[in-house]
């Protein structure tokens, strides 16, 4: 229950004010006319309210929706749009029930903008021949309508059409902005509907009659043996519902201190809503941005207030309907031309375009993709460049740092402990090569000597499909060396691709006669290098180690063991009477620590 019923139900009305013309002019917009319009506001708005996931989101017909509707309806008319409403409705359910709407957190901010911004550009289009008084040209591109509606106007020209939209729309804009609080939406289309009967304009083409009511449910627009070939529409409207009631909510989310919408239930709300709108001849529904803002604005708190909004639109389609049927088209599309306008926020654009290049590339894709082909593919196109360009980013990550660890000058040297991770085991001051195991039993000669026949390389960031080879290309190529140590304590991760090309590097060191010691794997990472043959390709031969301190050791014994310039008197590797060099021989759980 609501805490402070008075002010959502002054929420809720102001709500409704606003909402009236956005209604109606999307309902003209669409192709189903203003009914429609109206019948979805009341219908999908109160059903949206009670069974939606959050309690400050109204919901009606949108121009993004528009947008996608109005294609359908020249393809397959009106009963084809509410057969396309009722899918719609049924697979958001079918969303719900998949907990697919956590999803939303991964859609980009740049792909958002984007799409917003192509949105409010479509409908501003969408409107040109209504503004210029001109009947609608045949097409199904936008741009292509619109200019044949300027050609249309050059030959006779409607300037009583195009002073209504402008005079409204001007008036929506300046009036915002010194008295935000003001539905100037209403005002400005209650103006022009006085000036038009009280001066006989005749150029400003009312909307028409509209039905004293909302109609019976119906389910007779339904034609089973089409609706394979609306399946596509209907997943296209599906998406599109879905991306920007989340999106919706999240902004509401953003307004309010202590609200928190369930993303699952809001999908499963909305279903109910396109379920029910197309049996009273209602258009598919979603969330609109622009309506719950203002409802969050208005001190709204609970789902009153969008229960509210549309009880009162109820009441006008039942008693004012006479009055309504007499608004000037141009007036609606003053009022949609201003609401594009306000869509676009100039500030987060250029945020977006100045942040980083990638996130302007996908903005601007988003928005002529949306612009030129579709909303959903759109955003399909969007995600795909964020994503291509988010691995592309992260492969560039992936580094193969080189280290001499005998030498003692190197800055970041092969002895360089990492004291945050518990796989480097150096310890915090081994930080030079006099700190490894046996490096006293050595002059600087014999540190010389094995900096010669010793090479360590430090594997750093992800070892994934987008940039394993281009990482490991310097390794496979490395000569003139005997034993390559690979510290692999900062890898990040490893996919298939990656533990197939350290295998496949492995393979050629060893085939040249370079042993490979490896030194650090996470438990983590280890499932993935056993699956593919690379962990039982080091195992193989003893060369692999928990610690770097142990690898440095083998790789002193296996220089000693073949006669090289550390075998001591004795016989005996210096690194192993050092203690080092104890090769890992068993596979060590994900729970056990490395030593």
């Amino acid at each position: 229950m609501t805490r402070a019923p008075r002010r959502d139900l002054l929420a809720g009305l102001t709500v409704a004010i606003v909402a009236l013309p956005l209604a109606l002019g999307f309902g003209v917009a669409s192709g189903l006319g203003a009914e429609a319009g109206l019948a979805t506001a009341v219908v999908a708005g109160a059903l949206a309210a009670v069974f939606g996931g959050s309690n400050l989101q109204v919901s009606g017909p949108t121009g993004a929706m528009t947008v996608v509707l109005v294609p359908i309806v020249a393809e397959y008319g009106p009963g084809g749009v509410l057969t396309v409403g009722l899918m719609a409705g049924a697979l958001l359910i079918m969303l719900a029930l998949l907990r697919a709407g956590r999803s939303m957190r991964y859609v980009p901010a740049p792909v958002v903008e984007g799409f917003t911004f192509g949105i409010a550009c479509v409908i501003a289009l969408q409107q040109i021949p209504n503004a210029l008084g001109v009947a609608a040209p045949e097409g199904d591109k936008v741009l292509v309508v619109a200019w044949r509606a300027v050609e249309a106007f050059a030959g006779g020209p409607n300037w009583t059409a195009l002073g209504i939209t402008i005079g409204v729309a001007g008036l929506m804009l300046a009036g915002a902005r010194r008295f935000p609080g003001v539905p100037f939406s209403v005002v400005a289309v209650v103006a022009a509907t006085l000036a038009a009967q009280v001066f006989h304009l005749d150029g400003a083409t009312p909307i028409g009659a509209l039905p004293a009511g909302l109609p019976a449910p119906s389910l007779g627009f339904l034609d089973l043996s089409a609706a394979g070939s609306l399946l596509a529409p209907a997943v296209a409207v599906a998406a599109l519902a879905a991306l920007e009631s989340l999106l919706s909510a999240t902004v509401a989310d953003g307004m309010t201190t202590g609200q928190k919408h369930d993303p699952d239930r809001e999908l499963f709300g909305q279903g109910i809503a396109n379920l029910a709108a197309p049996l009273f001849g209602g258009v598919p529904a979603t969330a609109a941005i622009a309506r719950t803002a203002v409802n969050v604005r208005t001190g709204a708190g609970s789902r009153l207030a969008a229960l509210t909004h549309a009880a009162v639109l109820a009441v006008i389609v039942f008693a004012a309907a006479p009055l309504v049927s007499r608004i000037p088209l141009a007036a609606l599309a003053g009022v949609l031309l201003a609401t594009a306008v306000r869509m676009v926020e100039v500030g987060a654009l250029r945020a977006m375009t100045r942040a980083t290049r990638s996130d302007a590339v996908v903005l601007v894709l988003t928005a002529v993709a949306t612009l030129v082909l579709d909303l959903v593919l759109a955003v399909v196109i969007g995600l795909a460049v964020a994503g291509v360009l988010a691995l592309r980013a992260v492969a560039a990550e992936a580094r193969l740092d080189r280290m001499d660890p005998y030498d003692g000058t190197a800055p970041d040297q092969a002895g360089q402990a990492d004291p945050a991770d518990p796989y480097d085991g150096l310890g915090p001051q081994s930080g030079t090569a006099a700190d490894l195991p046996g490096s006293d039993a050595y002059g600087d000669e014999e540190r010389s000597e094995l900096a010669r026949h010793v090479v360590a390389y430090r594997v750093e960031g992800p070892l994934f499909f987008a940039g394993a080879h281009r990482s490991l290309l310097e390794l496979a190529e490395v000569s003139g060396v005997r034993v390559v140590i690979l510290r692999m304590c900062r890898v990040t991760t490893v996919d298939a691709t990656g533990a197939l090309a350290l295998k496949d590097t492995v393979h050629r060191l060893n085939g040249r006669g370079i042993v490979v010691l490896a030194s650090g794997i996470r438990p983590g990472q280890r499932r993935v290098l056993e699956s593919v043959g690379a962990l039982d390709l080091l195992r193989r031969e003893g060369c692999e180690y928990a610690t770097a301190s142990e690898a440095f050791g083998g790789a002193r014994e296996r220089l000693a063991a073949a006669g090289g310039p550390v075998s001591r008197g004795d016989g005996t590797a210096a690194g192993a009477a050092a203690g080092g060099g104890r090769a890992v021989s068993t596979v060590r759980s994900a729970g056990e620590p490395v030593r």
